[in-house]
């Protein structure tokens, strides 16, 4: 596909994505994504998102836990 933000062609690729589900934030690893070279722009295709949200939903697996902190500007 070609990036809306620059022109340039996307090529597929494995991701992190940070998701937020029900008030929760996510970091889903190995998503693909068509990610544009020019300017590191992300798209992902509907039904990836809908993937993430049926396993999210579901008992699945955790593979680590992580500390975020919140800040306010």
């Amino acid at each position: 596909m070609i990036c809306d933000l620059c022109g340039e062609q996307t090529t597929k690729k494995k991701v992190k994505r940070q998701h937020w589900l029900h008030g929760k934030l996510y970091i889903v690893e190995n998503v693909e994504a068509e990610v544009c070279p020019g300017c590191g722009e992300r798209y992902f295709h509907a039904k990836t998102l809908d993937m993430i949200d049926r396993l999210l939903e579901a008992t699945h697996d955790v593979k680590d836990r992580m500390e975020v902190e919140v800040v306010s500007l």
